[in-house]
């Protein structure tokens, strides 16, 4: 056995243990960071915010009186870290049986179903735009500017449309979801799938391969990192497209009706407002890290980047 035998198979550990390691770095960053903004928080508050009179630790006596007045940072405007996260554990409403916590994990699976539908019905549409405009030169000069014109149209006019369109229920806010999918998609995936060696493409048309053959044996694996990246994005979009969606169509028990709820509450409790922006947040963050996730596996050969 040479040396480089005996060194092929402890390659395939060794990149695990690399990949693993990126993703625990990345973890520990993201986690210092948001500890940071939260000092950052509260030290802007101590200094220019309203008299501190409670904390965590107890009351404050006599109540610290910040030395400067900046109104962004009075309770109302930015209520203190420990009022955000103490509202997950309080009473939605008064009148309600469960927490704000339980509500708003319930209204995140509610919008996250919608945002996978969407996510899927753009990413699929937009690969084959850009499958059709890599085979069609002419389609691509005629049809490419109407699909950038396309996302210039504001969302929060396009969504009241597709309710009077398809009506009131899931379907038009997983279709507006699907719109902020599908042009990330559409561009990286005309990109990806030129983006093969020409030389490639000529072995395969000396062996008189068809399009389909091209496409999915040199084409489509030559694009899966564009097409993962473009995910990445319309991942995220997805998601805000499900929350704009849900606003005009009446839809209750997402996160859009949560927030348009405790938006009209934010001078009596701000901190639920916050909260609901926290969570619409981490579902973005979790969509993201599912692609992530999938690119991670899928293209482990090819020695992905790190998180």
């Amino acid at each position: 056995m040479t040396v480089a035998d005996s060194t092929r198979g402890q390659t395939g550990p060794m990149v695990r243990l690399g990949r693993f390691s990126g993703v625990l770095r990345s973890i520990v960053a993201f986690v210092a960071i948001l500890v940071l903004l939260a000092i950052a928080w509260e030290a802007a508050k101590w200094v220019a915010g309203d008299p501190v009179r409670q904390t965590p630790w107890g009351v404050v006596d006599p109540p610290h009186v910040p030395p400067f007045t900046i109104k962004q940072l009075n309770d109302t405007n930015l209520p203190h870290v420990w009022e955000v996260v103490g509202a997950f554990v309080q009473l939605a409403t008064r009148n309600s049986p469960f927490s704000l916590g339980a509500v708003l994990i319930d209204a995140a699976v509610f919008t996250g179903r919608n945002a996978l539908v969407g996510f899927g019905i753009g990413a699929l549409f937009g690969l084959l735009l850009a499958i059709i405009f890599v085979h069609s030169r002419l389609l691509e000069r005629a049809l490419v500017p109407y699909v950038i014109a396309s996302q210039t149209v504001p969302i929060i006019a396009l969504a009241p449309m597709l309710v009077l369109w398809v009506g009131t229920g899931w379907t038009s806010v997983a279709l507006v979801s699907a719109y902020l999918t599908f042009f990330p998609v559409t561009i990286a995936g005309i990109r990806g799938l030129t983006s093969p060696d020409p030389r490639a493409l000529e072995l395969m048309s000396s062996y008189a391969a068809s399009w389909s053959t091209v496409l999915w044996k040199v084409r489509f694996p030559a694009a899966l990192p564009y097409l993962f990246t473009a995910a990445k994005i319309s991942a995220t979009a997805s998601v805000v497209g499900a929350i704009v969606g849900e606003e005009p169509t009446g839809i209750r028990g997402g996160l859009g009706r949560a927030i348009l709820e405790f938006n009209t509450q934010y001078t009596t409790g701000p901190q639920k407002l916050w909260a609901t922006v926290i969570v619409a947040a981490a579902l973005g963050i979790l969509f993201f890290a599912v692609v992530r996730l999938a690119e991670m596996v899928v293209l482990r050969d090819r020695g992905a980047g790190e998180l």
